[in-house]
C-alpha cells in the first residue's frame, strides 16, 4: 500500500476540478475557452475563438440539423466563457440576463367540459356542426359526431350504451340544435369496441365509393369550419 501512495497523491479527481458550464463539450473545450479569454491581442483572440467554434462543431455533429447551427455554437461559446469572452462574433453577443429570464407561464384552457369522457375537442366540433345548414352534409356529419361520442363513451365505459343516451347527450351539447331522428341506429357497441370502423358507415359494406363520399364531406366540413 505504501508503494502506491506517491502515485495516488498525484491524481486529480473531476470533483476537484472547476464545474463544467456545458458538459457536452468536455473539459478540453472549456480549457480552450478559458485560455482564449486571457489572450491580450484582440486579433489573436478572434482567431482562437473561430478555431474553438470549428472544434465545437466537430464534437457535436448532431447540431448541424438544428436551424442557425453556427449561431447556436457562438452562443454556447459565450455561455462557456460565462459571457466574459470579448471577441468579434458574426452574431449579436448574448447576455447572462437572456438565459436567466424565466419563460412566461403557459396559459391553459379554463373552459369547463360537460362530459370529460368525450373531451373538449368533440365539444368544439359540435359547436361548429350545429351551425350547418340542414341537408345531406349535416345529416352525414350528425352521424359521424354521434358515432364518435359512442366510441368515446365505450372507451370510458366498456359496457354497452344505448343509442338514445348518446342522442340525448348530443342534443344537450349542441344546445338542442342537433337532433337525431327517431329510430336511427348507430354501429353496435360490440363492433365499436372490437374494431376501428368508419363512423360514417353502417355495419359493413365500406366500398371504395363510400370512402370517396366520406372524403368529400370531410373536406367540405374543414372548409366551412
Amino acid at each position: 500500500m505504501r508503494t502506491f501512495m506517491p502515485m495516488l497523491e498525484g491524481l486529480t479527481y473531476n470533483t476537484q476540478l472547476p464545474h463544467l458550464i456545458i458538459p457536452e463539450y468536455g473539459r478540453n473545450v472549456q480549457g480552450m475557452v478559458d485560455f482564449c479569454c486571457e489572450i491580450k491581442d484582440r486579433e489573436e483572440r478572434n482567431k482562437c475563438a473561430r478555431a474553438i467554434i470549428q472544434i465545437m462543431g466537430q464534437l457535436n455533429p448532431h447540431l448541424r440539423d438544428v436551424p442557425d447551427f453556427t449561431h447556436k455554437l457562438w452562443d454556447h461559446l459565450f455561455i462557456i466563457s460565462q459571457f466574459k469572452l470579448d471577441v468579434d462574433s458574426p452574431y449579436p453577443k448574448p447576455s447572462a440576463e437572456t438565459f436567466d429570464t424565466k419563460p412566461d407561464n403557459v396559459s391553459y384552457p379554463s373552459g369547463k367540459i360537460k362530459y370529460r369522457h368525450y373531451g373538449k375537442l368533440i365539444e368544439e366540433i359540435i359547436q361548429q356542426a350545429k351551425n350547418f345548414k340542414e341537408g345531406e352534409e349535416k345529416e352525414y356529419l350528425k352521424r359521424i359526431v354521434a358515432t364518435q361520442l359512442k366510441k368515446s363513451y365505450l372507451t370510458w365505459n366498456k359496457d354497452a350504451v344505448q343509442d338514445d343516451v348518446i342522442f340525448s347527450h348530443l342534443l344537450e351539447l349542441s344546445e338542442g340544435k342537433i337532433k337525431m331522428e327517431d329510430g336511427q341506429k348507430l354501429i353496435d357497441s360490440q363492433d365499436l369496441v372490437k374494431r376501428n370502423v368508419n363512423p360514417g358507415g353502417g355495419h359493413g359494406g365500406h366500398g371504395h365509393g363510400h370512402k370517396k363520399h366520406h372524403k368529400k364531406h370531410h373536406k367540405n366540413f374543414k372548409r366551412k369550419g
